[in-house]
């Protein structure tokens, strides 16, 4: 009788100490140690955030722009030339009803309005309300005043439509 319970105390013991090392190597997972590496944290990629403005307002991207779009950075001058030629028929962005720009999104034959939207990093985008970056979004990769280049955030669109540059038509006569 005494060997039994010597048994039964010894496997109760053996099973309770199951979850006591499980309730322990779970708290590991979410304890941080200290880096003794680098005191800066590793750069990421814009996260989507809440929305925050932009440091480009849209009214500074309203008018008619020549469009052309590249795939090679190389070829970006032999791109701007050829959106400059476009300025016959140009690309109109249009000022929204709700401060926004009127454009087109990655294969939608309608435009409509559009955000500017600022981030954490200091990136600008151009999308429908939402998250910033947004899979509908496009970067502002660079803007002078002159010349827009964006890219679409997508990675297929991105892929398909390139680095579209827009060059600032010349005022009506």
């Amino acid at each position: 009788m005494h060997m039994i319970r010597s048994l039964n105390a010894r496997l109760v013991a053996r099973y309770a100490a199951v979850p006591a090392l499980m309730l322990l190597l779970g708290g590991c997972s979410s304890t941080s140690l200290p880096s003794f590496s680098s005191n800066e944290p590793p750069p990421q990629a814009d996260q989507p955030v809440a929305e925050m403005p932009a440091t480009i307002r849209a009214d500074e991207i309203v008018g008619r722009w020549g469009l052309a779009s590249f795939q090679n950075p190389a070829d970006r001058k032999r791109t701007e030339d050829a959106a400059r030629g476009q300025c016959k028929q140009p690309y109109v962005i249009g000022a929204g009803q709700n401060g926004g720009v009127i454009m087109h999104l990655a294969d939608q034959a309608t435009p409509q309005e559009l955000r500017l939207k600022g981030s954490p990093s200091g990136k600008n985008y151009i999308g429908p309300p939402g998250p910033t970056p947004g899979e509908q979004d496009r970067e502002i990769i660079s803007f002078d005043g002159r010349v827009m280049i964006t890219r679409f955030v997508d990675k297929d669109a991105g892929v398909r439509y390139g680095n579209m540059v827009y060059v600032r038509c010349a005022p009506r006569a």
